[in-house]
């Protein structure tokens, strides 16, 4: 046989092929590449206001948004600010570290941010962050 290092055709081949491995392990990683691509395009477009002070993103649990329309979103999904309520209660109570960002669209009237960053605050989430995009410095300006 070729392959075999000496000895007869009768040996038994004690080898393991890892190419099939190899095979299966390039398929998975495939579709966690197309999977994750789609995961971050179903986000919901939002026109952020720029600045040049924020800070890196905050890594969360619960990230917020409000859209153009006046809508409030909680994690992409599109709910009343009753229901943000009850969510942000029940996810208090299960972890007391828990964060919040919020994103809003820079159109936005700033009152629903407020009764936003209200129904957060009043409901257990004490640390919350304002999504924003970085903002070009001039030269000399800090």
């Amino acid at each position: 046989m070729a392959g075999l290092a000496g000895g007869d055709e009768d040996d038994v081949i004690s080898a393991i092929n890892i190419t099939p491995f190899v095979d299966i392990i390039l398929v998975v990683l495939i579709i966690f590449m197309v999977t994750a691509t789609y995961i971050v395009q179903s986000q919901i477009p939002i026109d952020l206001p720029k600045a040049a002070s924020g800070q890196a993103e905050v890594t969360t649990t619960l990230a917020f948004q409000v859209t153009s329309e006046g809508q409030y979103a909680m994690d992409g999904e599109f709910l009343s600010l009753e229901a943000i309520a009850e969510a942000v209660r029940a996810q208090a109570v299960e972890d007391a570290d828990v964060r919040a960002v919020i994103a809003a669209d820079k159109r936005v009237e700033y009152g629903q941010v407020i009764d936003l960053v209200d129904t957060i605050k009043l409901n257990g989430i004490a640390k919350f962050a304002l999504n924003i995009d970085r903002k070009e410095q001039a030269d000399g300006e800090r």
